[in-house]
């Protein structure tokens, strides 16, 4: 059984991504499927003329990666272990699920363990007749300079992508448009966080990361990952404006840009907050000529009870403009068709 000495309600840590899957399906089996151990899919997949759209990673962050699936957005899920990689068998029985007969995208986060994982299991699935591309998103700032931007983590930039891509899906794109609108999408896309306080390893109760009293961590990653500085903690409006001019001066955005704000909160910071970090970025464009033509604000990519949040900016043209103002009816996202001016 579970150690008893910290607070989590569980039952046997060994079960308890199974009971979670199960949990989830139960709870939107209108929408969704179980389609074998570690994957889950839309209750229609594979939805044959559509291109299947496809992710998956570690557990640990839902809404991710589960509550994406639906209209608009992932056709089917691979599952993880806590912050691990989900195998090769259950991505390809993922890409499998999702296959309509014209071509899988597959959008992951930059890992070492997705990438090995999904590229065999893209593999296999080519070997079947499936044409597959992948999308690696990288939009975190903090995890590597500009000229290194092919070594940056993923974190909420991948929420970006998943609207994107399944937009385009239900438009009728093709594989090798979607890849390449993704990609400006991705190059347009630049987040950065922080956080006070680690999530706990639900499987051992330990933090995934160590702070001192009073004292945050800037750029830290979703799974605790080292940031670029510790500091003492400060008001919203000053970590907020530090998060967002890191990120501007990243692409850089500049005066009469139009982008989409993501602001995420990682488990454990209330709306309260991250409204009132909202309130500062939409000041601080505004007096930089720079303008929001939609945002999202909300927990859309947590690490368990991390105690933080993310500020991810996606510049837009009226191609991205038009995909994002699309219709979305996911488990745990979704929008009606909108006006995006």
């Amino acid at each position: 059984m579970g150690n008893p000495n910290y607070e989590k309600y569980l039952n046997d840590p060994e079960d308890l991504i199974e009971e979670m899957i199960d949990g989830f399906v139960k709870s939107y089996e209108n929408k969704i499927k179980r389609v074998s151990e570690r994957c889950v899919a839309k209750k229609e997949a594979p939805i044959k003329g559509k291109v299947g759209v496809v992710s998956g990673g570690g557990s640990g962050h839902l809404p991710a990666f589960m509550g994406y699936i639906g209209q608009g957005a992932l056709d089917a899920v691979a599952v993880g272990d806590i912050f691990s990689s989900p195998s090769v068998d259950h991505i390809y029985e993922t890409i499998k699920a999702a296959d309509g007969g014209e071509g899988v995208l597959c959008c992951i986060g930059n890992f070492s363990g997705d990438i090995m994982n999904f590229e065999m299991a893209a593999e296999m699935a080519e070997e079947d007749g499936i044409d597959v591309d992948t999308v690696i998103i990288n939009d975190d700032v903090a995890s590597a300079p500009k000229e290194k931007m092919e070594n940056r983590r993923g974190v909420a930039g991948e929420v970006i992508i998943w609207k994107i891509a399944g937009a385009m899906a239900e438009r009728g794109y093709s594989l090798a448009k979607m890849k390449e609108i993704s990609d400006k999408a991705l190059f347009n896309t630049r987040s950065m966080g922080v956080a006070h306080k680690p999530c706990i390893m639900p499987t051992n109760g330990e933090p995934s990361f160590e702070l001192a009293e009073g004292e945050m961590e800037i750029g830290v990653g979703h799974h605790g990952e080292p940031g670029i500085r510790k500091e003492t903690m400060k008001t919203n409006n000053e970590v907020t404006a530090d998060l967002v001019n890191i990120v501007l001066k990243d692409l850089p955005y500049k005066e009469g840009d139009e982008v989409v704000v993501l602001i995420n909160g990682l488990g454990a910071t209330s709306p309260l907050e991250m409204y009132i970090s909202y309130r500062k970025v939409y000041n601080m464009l505004e007096e930089k000529g720079i303008d929001i033509v939609k945002n999202y604000i909300g927990e859309l990519f947590t690490s368990q009870e991390m105690a933080g949040y993310s500020i991810t900016l996606t510049k837009v043209d009226d191609q991205l403009k038009e995909l994002f103002a699309d219709k979305c009816d996911a488990v745990s996202f979704k929008q009606m068709k909108e006006d995006i001016n």
